[in-house]
């Protein structure tokens, strides 16, 4: 597998950035193109209008040794035109610069026909959830990524990356294989275990599904912690801004503070023996701690359980 980083926690200019990543031993980035990533090393309409533009931007890699392993656009296309509208530059960017990988989120739709809200139904009470689940599924999310798979296909791109996000229709291994079972192999599923750890999951067991389908597209390197203190009376679901982590109950934390070296070493072994020999990119979002020092301390924790 090959160590990477998703850019967009790194505060730093673009080329500055490229020489932090070399100077670490990182292979590999993952580039944010817009929706709920601000781009801060790419600018989409820059790229996609200018093969001068293009090319300037990806010899900067070139030249460090770098690969652009994917780009991200996560966002709600479901919901939201000018998300489907970053989504849709991002695919033809990857066809413009031979990317074969696009990591996103599903998106999650409204709850009914003419609201504009999207609803994340996680309880199958009161009865109603059933009829917006079904419409969600039938109506919208299928159809809609029907066309999003056909688009990709058209622009070159084998691989969609689905990030198992909260607030998102696909959010785990369940969800995930029903929608790519609905539209085909062009999905699979970007796997980032700090979600599920505060959903209750297991990533290490929902490897082992996900590679029994040979459905692991991708992998962040991202950790989250319960906060016993909030977690033990109130239960792990919890709608303060991530800001507010004296007071949460769970929180993002470097690679290493929530999980130790042991437990990403098993992670990795079972992806690996699941035939998993792609891209481990970090994704840094602790902010108890100044940026650069998370991105050091995660780095150091994933090297020595991937034995890089």
């Amino acid at each position: 597998m090959r160590l990477a980083i998703k850019t967009c926690t790194l505060d730093m200019p673009y080329t500055e950035m490229l020489d932090f990543c070399a100077a670490q031993g990182v292979r590999a980035v993952e580039i944010g193109t817009g929706n709920w990533s601000a781009a801060p090393h790419a600018d989409l309409d820059a790229l996609v209008s200018s093969e001068t533009a293009r090319t300037r931007w990806h010899d900067e890699m070139r030249r460090r040794g770098i690969a652009l392993c994917a780009l991200n656009c996560s966002g709600n296309p479901l919901a939201y035109q000018k998300d489907w509208d970053v989504t849709e530059k991002t695919f033809r960017l990857a066809e413009q610069l031979g990317v074969e990988k696009i990591v996103m989120m599903s998106g999650l739709p409204a709850g009914c026909p003419g609201d504009k809200t999207p609803v994340w139904i996680t309880t199958s009470w009161p009865p109603e959830t059933q009829d917006i689940l079904a419409y969600q599924w039938n109506d919208v999310a299928i159809p809609a990524w029907k066309r999003l798979a056909a688009m990709a296909e058209d622009c070159g791109i084998k691989r969609i990356a689905l990030e198992n996000h909260g607030m998102q229709l696909v959010y785990n291994p369940e969800t995930l294989l029903r929608l790519r079972e609905a539209v085909g192999p062009i999905i699979g599923m970007n796997l980032d275990p700090s979600h599920l750890f505060w959903m209750g999951g297991d990533p290490i067991e929902a490897a082992r599904v996900l590679g029994e389908r040979g459905a692991i597209y991708h992998l962040h390197g991202k950790d989250s912690r319960p906060e016993r203190r909030m977690s033990g009376p109130n239960g792990m679901l919890d709608t303060k801004a991530i800001d507010q982590f004296r007071g949460r109950a769970w929180n993002y934390v470097s690679v290493g503070a929530g999980h130790g070296v042991q437990w990403w070493q098993e992670f990795f072994s079972v992806v690996r023996m699941w035939g998993y020999d792609g891209d481990v990119a970090l994704e840094m979002e602790d902010l108890t701690l100044p940026m650069l020092d998370g991105h050091l301390a995660s780095l150091s924790t994933l090297k020595a359980a991937m034995v890089v």
